[in-house]
């Protein structure tokens, strides 16, 4: 029998042809199949990943119903939800008397799932998580990792006293950070409608409190972002990023500051192919100062001349 099938003996569901109990079911395809005639029970029947098993007692303990757990729901998407139709089961209409209690159990079951202020805030600051990641265009994996990191911040009291959203643009600009994703402050303020100030107070309070290893980012991965903002070509691209995978190699770019060691080696490369830049995009597209790029632009030419030439 393939790995992706389980037989399952069971007297609930019979086979209509042979009347027979051993049947089979095909995780590749979603379908029920009689063992003993081969005639197909059900077919398209939804079955998770996690229900994958060998045996029967496997197949059971696993099996489960509703939408995966997730850091992003304050809840973690394990409340309940009272329905707000006044119906049974079966589809006819409750009595009044009925239908007045399931409306205080559902009014009740709403203020339980935020009673506490802790719980209130988790909501507001994970609804705020999630506007910011439409609005940055982040993967959920990303967003998993800020609430994360939101959630050890609430616990460790640091919420008090500061704005939910600094604190939650804070901790998405560690996911992104962590994940390289190529979001910088100003993308996440500007977003977020916060001050670079406040955003980087928060930050800093992160990196301190919670003790956050981030990784520095890397220069050459910085290279599409700026060349795409100044419509630079594939070549000059290309090429920008070889020589500082070099530079890298080289250990010249330890203590530089990533984005305006990118857009210093950019304006080189342009350059060198004829395709001038102003200073002042380079710079903005980079987001650092114009004299940032110059004087990189003249280390990197005093410091690597086999690579840039006299």
């Amino acid at each position: 029998m393939g790995e992706s099938m389980l037989s399952n003996e069971t007297s609930d569901i019979k086979c209509k042809v042979c009347s027979s109990t051993k049947l089979v079911t095909d995780f590749a395809t979603g379908e029920i199949i009689c063992s003993n005639c081969g005639a197909i029970i059900a077919e398209k029947v939804e079955i998770s990943q996690k229900t994958r098993a060998f045996n029967k007692e496997e197949f059971e303990d696993r099996t489960q119903a509703g939408a995966p757990s997730t850091l992003l729901r304050h809840d973690m998407g394990l409340s309940t939800t009272i329905a707000k139709i006044d119906k049974d089961a079966a589809g006819v209409s409750t009595a009044p008397v009925i239908s007045e209690m399931m409306e205080r159990l559902r009014m009740w079951d709403v203020r339980t799932q935020s009673a506490t202020p802790r719980s209130r805030n988790l909501v507001i600051a994970l609804n705020y998580l999630d506007n910011l990641k439409h609005k940055l265009n982040i993967p959920d994996t990303v967003a998993e990792k800020a609430a994360y990191v939101y959630r050890k911040a609430q616990s460790m009291k640091l919420a008090r006293g500061r704005t939910t959203i600094s604190l939650v643009a804070a901790s998405i600009y560690v996911a992104c950070r962590e994940f390289s994703i190529q979001r910088n402050m100003k993308d996440i303020a500007f977003a977020a409608n916060i001050t670079l100030k406040a955003l980087s107070r928060a930050y800093r309070l992160l990196l301190t409190e919670l003790d956050l290893k981030i990784p520095i980012q890397d220069p050459s991965l910085l290279v599409t972002k700026i060349a795409s903002t100044l419509n630079l070509s594939e070549k000059t691209k290309r090429e920008a990023m070889s020589i500082l995978a070099d530079i890298k190699k080289r250990g010249g770019s330890a203590g530089k500051d990533p984005m305006g060691l990118a857009g210093a080696v950019l304006y080189l490369i342009s350059t060198k192919n004829k395709e001038y830049v102003v200073q002042k995009r380079l710079a903005d597209a980079a987001g650092v100062t114009e004299v940032t790029i110059r004087n990189r632009a003249k280390e990197l030419k005093n410091l690597y001349k086999d690579i840039f030439g006299d």
